[in-house]
C-alpha cells in the first residue's frame, strides 16, 4: 500500500526549480501517494502543473508537465546547455549575476521606481505561463486537493484559494511580488468587493493550515527553499537585504509549526482528549547549503545552469529523504521541531 503524504511547496522565485527536482523525484516512487499540496508562489505553480499533469495522464505526464512549466521559466534542455556550464558552482552564478551592471541598474530601479510608471506598457511575464494551465484538471475535485495562498494588500490577511477559485490571477496573485509586478485584482466571493492580492510568502510560505483537514494523511512534507539558517552574519547592503528577504518568508512558516509543536506537547502530556485535535507528523525536504550559496539574484533571474542544478539538488535532496526518512512516513514526524525551534 502506499504511504500517504501531503506537500507543502515553499515560493522563492526561480529557487522553484528546487522543488521541480523533488517532485520529479517523488512521481518516480510508486510508493508514495501525494494526498495533497499547498503552494505559495513557485510552489503554487509547480503544484499547478502537478495536478494537471497527473490527472491528465499520471505520473509520467504530471513530469513532463512540470519540465514544461520550467522550460517556459528559463530551463533549457537542448545541446545549448553543455555540461561546462552546468558544472560552473552556483555561488559563483550568484556572485556573477549580482555585480552584473544590468542586474545593479534592474535593482536599483525596482528599488525607486513603482511598476505602476511603466503605465499602458506594463505586462505580467507569468500571464503567457499561467493562462495555458488546463484548469479543469487544477480545480477538479478528483485527485491531490490543492491550496494556492496569496496575501490581501488591504487587510494583510491570508487567502486561500481552492478549487475553482484557483485561476490565472489567482496563481499570479501568489507570486507578485509588490516591487516587481502590480497587484492582483480579484474579487471576493464573501463582500463582493474587488480585492488586490501580493505574494502569498508574507503571510504563509507556504500555508499548512489547508493541510490539517480530517480526510488528508497527518504526514506533512515541507519543501524548503529559503534557508533557516545561516551562520555567517551578512554585512553587504545586498546580503543584508537577501537575509531580510529569508527571514520575513520563513516568519509565517515558523510561526504554524510552533503552533504545530504546541499542539503535540498537549497531546504528549494528555491534556487533550485523545482524536479531538490531529497529531501531524512533520517532515522537510531541503538543500540549506546549497541555498546559502544563493541570493535574491537568482531568485529573480532564472539563469538555466542554475535551474538545471537546483532541479539536480532537488532530486538528490527528496532521494535522500526517501531512503532515510522513508520508513517514518505513517509512524513518526523526521523533523524534531523542538529542536529546530529553540
Amino acid at each position: 500500500m502506499a504511504r500517504r503524504i501531503t506537500l507543502a511547496l515553499q515560493g522563492g522565485g526561480a529557487h522553484g526549480a528546487f522543488t521541480w527536482g523533488v517532485l520529479d523525484r517523488l512521481l518516480e516512487t510508486d510508493e508514495i501517494e501525494i494526498a495533497g499540496l499547498s503552494g505559495t508562489s513557485a510552489g503554487a505553480l509547480n503544484g499547478a502543473a502537478f495536478k494537471a499533469g497527473l490527472l491528465r495522464g499520471g505520473r509520467e505526464a504530471a513530469r513532463e508537465n512540470l519540465a514544461w512549466l520550467w522550460e517556459q521559466m528559463g530551463a533549457i534542455t537542448d545541446a545549448r546547455m553543455g555540461p561546462w556550464l552546468t558544472s560552473i558552482a552556483p555561488g559563483a552564478l550568484s556572485d556573477a549575476i549580482e555585480s552584473s551592471l544590468p542586474f545593479a541598474f534592474g535593482d536599483g530601479l525596482s528599488r525607486v521606481v513603482s511598476p505602476y510608471a511603466s503605465g499602458p506598457f506594463y505586462t505580467n511575464p507569468l500571464e503567457r505561463i499561467v493562462t495555458r494551465f488546463h484548469y479543469d484538471t487544477v480545480c477538479a475535485d478528483q485527485g491531490p486537493a490543492f491550496a494556492v495562498c496569496a496575501t490581501n494588500v488591504r487587510t494583510g490577511k491570508i487567502r486561500i484559494f481552492r478549487g475553482n477559485e484557483i485561476t490565472p490571477a489567482a496563481l499570479m496573485a501568489s507570486a507578485c511580488l509588490p516591487s516587481l509586478f502590480r497587484a492582483i485584482e480579484i474579487p471576493d466571493p464573501k463582500t463582493g468587493r474587488l480585492e488586490a492580492y501580493w505574494d502569498g510568502g508574507y503571510t504563509g510560505n507556504p500555508a499548512l493550515f489547508p493541510l490539517f483537514a480530517p480526510e488528508l494523511p497527518a504526514d506533512i512534507v515541507i519543501v524548503n527553499i529559503n534557508p533557516l539558517i545561516r551562520d555567517e552574519i551578512p554585512t553587504s547592503a545586498r546580503a543584508i537585504q537577501n537575509r531580510i528577504n529569508e527571514i520575513s518568508f520563513n516568519a509565517a512558516l515558523l510561526r504554524e509549526l510552533r503552533a504545530i509543536a504546541f499542539v503535540q506537547r498537549l497531546i504528549d502530556a494528555g491534556q487533550v482528549e485523545d482524536g479531538r485535535m490531529k497529531r501531524l507528523r512533520i517532515h522537510m525536504i531541503a538543500d540549506d547549503a546549497l541555498m546559502q550559496q544563493l541570493s535574491v539574484a537568482t531568485k529573480i533571474v532564472p539563469v538555466p545552469a542554475v535551474l538545471h542544478q537546483l532541479f539536480t539538488a532537488g532530486r538528490d535532496a527528496a532521494g535522500h529523504f526517501l531512503d532515510n526518512h522513508g520508513d517514518q512516513i505513517g509512524v513518526q514526524g523526521s523533523v524534531d521541531l523542538r529542536a529546530m525551534l529553540d
